[in-house]
């Protein structure tokens, strides 16, 4: 079989199947994650992104491939969750640019198009790290430009892309020391070759083994966003009671008589409801509104170009409880927005308090097992309701979405690139509302530097990293991201974590105590630093976080 064009109904296809290769493989590219703690979510963050991806692409009739690659784009890039599920976006965002305004593409082309996604993605990281996904993902597609060179043949040049990623994955542990130490190759560059295998897999009219994991993913995904719906809705009083999404495909007569501008766009269309989201390029816009008369806000975008991709849900049919809500006041006399606010991220509810009693204006569920999506961050922008709004991410797999979400906004916004929970405290107590913003985020970027961040969880498996042999069950002690201690008793390991992180000129311990560890274990923690750091204040909050059984902050 040889194919020289694409179609979009074949990339279509090959869109699904690459997801569902993926969403059957989630658990093994979990398991690849380097650090041995219970939390290893780069398979689940990488499904979850391209589900919302594929999903797109199944409500599309399109034949033309350009328009296929820019839905897959937009749904990849509002579904991202965590650094993996980010630079997935990322490199499907730049093939979706490749590709615009071609209805069918041949081999070079469809090679071309994996070397702008490259392209993208790299710009799309402050500091690239080769041995990852990135890696993976700049080889295969040199290979796939130069086996276009010699072929017309695009199943060909997929096969050639599969090849080259899977030696590109073998080779990640030469690249990255970490990955050699622990004896695994890169998984978010398992998780791309995956999908690429889904990819060749469709073009090659070979089928994919069927596995319960699939739709258990796909149910989770569906009552996910059925959950996000309900919790911003009521039933009879809700002031804008139709859930409306749609795409405008732009059409150049249409354009010539409306042209088209997202500001002016989207201004128009808050007057007509509430949770809009807007997100545009060159061909289409994608809509999500809470609209009272959804017809008007349709009639409306149709002078722009076609209507697609429509769906209108009626929320006061979905809901048999009121929900508190203030929605009809709100709308006759409109809150004035506040100068600035704080969206931070936390889990265990505790934490989120300590957070609200610091001054966040919203409190995203998410953390080390849930990390949340660009759309999640979008929504809590919005409802900070402030000319200039503050992330602060609280996680590492947290800060690339957080960014992402700042450049899709509809408000000023800053993203402070905190990694712990400690230093999402420690920014916001360097917050001064009477400050600038420039003179905040200097000041907060500052706060982060002066702390120093402990935690304490358990090994998931055996291993052995930085020199330091753990044994599953084992309890670690974790020093601004580096295992330093592993021990079979949870305080003995964080005795030893405390003695590594305190130093002399210390002052302040803050112990953030999670689900499993009790009030006692808490007390003879406490009294271990108060005999052996005489100058060291101490407090204690109860985080209740999962997983984490101390959370530790030392200033």
């Amino acid at each position: 079989m040889v194919l020289n064009n694409l179609d979009g109904k074949m990339l279509s296809k090959m869109v699904i199947f690459g997801a569902r290769n993926l969403t059957n493989n989630v658990e093994y590219v979990d398991a690849l994650n380097v650090f041995p703690v219970p939390d290893g979510d780069t398979g689940t963050n990488m499904n979850l992104t391209i589900t919302s991806g594929r999903k797109e692409v199944e409500l599309s009739t399109s034949n033309h491939v350009g328009e296929v690659a820019g839905i897959f784009a937009k749904g990849l890039l509002m579904g991202a969750r965590g650094n993996s599920g980010v630079i997935l976006s990322q490199l499907f965002r730049g093939f979706s640019r490749a590709l615009e305004g071609k209805a069918t593409v041949d081999a070079k082309q469809f090679a071309a198009a994996f070397d702008g996604g490259v392209v993208t993605a790299y710009k799309a990281v402050m500091k690239p790290v080769e041995g990852t996904i990135l890696t993976v993902a700049k080889d295969s597609a040199k290979v796939a430009v130069e086996t276009a060179e010699k072929t017309d043949d695009i199943i060909v040049v997929m096969e050639a892309v599969v090849k080259e990623a899977k030696a590109s994955l073998d080779r990640t542990p030469d690249l990255l020391p970490v990955l050699k130490e622990v004896g695994v190759v890169d998984s978010g560059g398992q998780g791309l070759l995956t999908v690429y295998e889904g990819f060749l897999a469709k073009l090659k009219g070979e089928e994919l083994p069927e596995g319960a994991s699939a739709l258990s993913m796909e149910e989770l995904v569906s009552a996910e966003h059925h959950k996000s719906v309900q919790s911003h809705m009521s039933t009879e009083d809700i002031e804008y009671g139709y859930c409306t999404e749609f795409m405008v495909k732009f059409e150049e007569d249409k354009l010539n008589e409306s042209p088209f501008n997202e500001e002016e766009f989207r201004n128009t269309l808050s007057n007509h409801g509430d949770s809009l989201l807007v997100v545009a390029d060159d061909e289409i816009v994608k809509v999500h509104i809470h609209a009272e008369h959804p017809g008007e806000v349709l009639t409306y975008a149709q002078k722009h170009g076609s209507l697609i991709n429509m769906k209108i849900e009626n929320m006061r049919e979905q809901h048999t409880t009121i929900l508190e809500s203030d929605k009809k006041t709100k709308a006759k006399k409109p809150k004035e927005k506040a100068n600035y606010g704080v969206v931070t991220v936390a889990m265990g509810d505790g934490i989120a308090d300590l957070f609200k009693s610091l001054g966040a204006n919203e409190v995203i569920k998410g953390g080390q097992t849930m990390n949340p999506s660009t759309e999640d961050i979008v929504k809590s922008i919005k409802e900070a309701h402030a000319e200039t709004v503050f992330i602060l991410p609280n996680n590492s797999n947290i800060v690339m979405a957080a960014k992402q979400a700042a450049e899709v906004a509809d408000a000023r916004v800053i993203v402070i690139p905190t990694k712990t929970v400690p230093q999402g405290m420690a920014a916001l107590l360097s917050f001064n509302p009477a400050q600038s913003p420039e003179e905040n985020e200097a000041s907060m970027l500052d706060g982060i530097a002066n702390v120093k961040t402990g935690q304490v969880t358990f090994a998931v498996r055996d291993t052995s990293i930085d020199g330091v042999e753990i044994k599953e069950n084992d309890f670690m002690g974790i020093a601004d991201g580096k295992i330093v201690v592993s021990h079979s008793d949870m305080e003995k390991a964080a005795q030893e974590l405390l003695s590594n992180l305190i130093d002399e000129d210390d002052e302040i311990v803050t112990i953030i105590q999670g689900e499993d560890a009790s009030d006692k274990d808490v007390d003879a923690l406490v009294s271990y630093v108060e005999e052996k750091f005489e100058d060291v204040e101490v407090e204690v909050h109860k985080g209740e976080q999962p997983l984490y059984a101390y959370i530790i902050s030392v200033e």
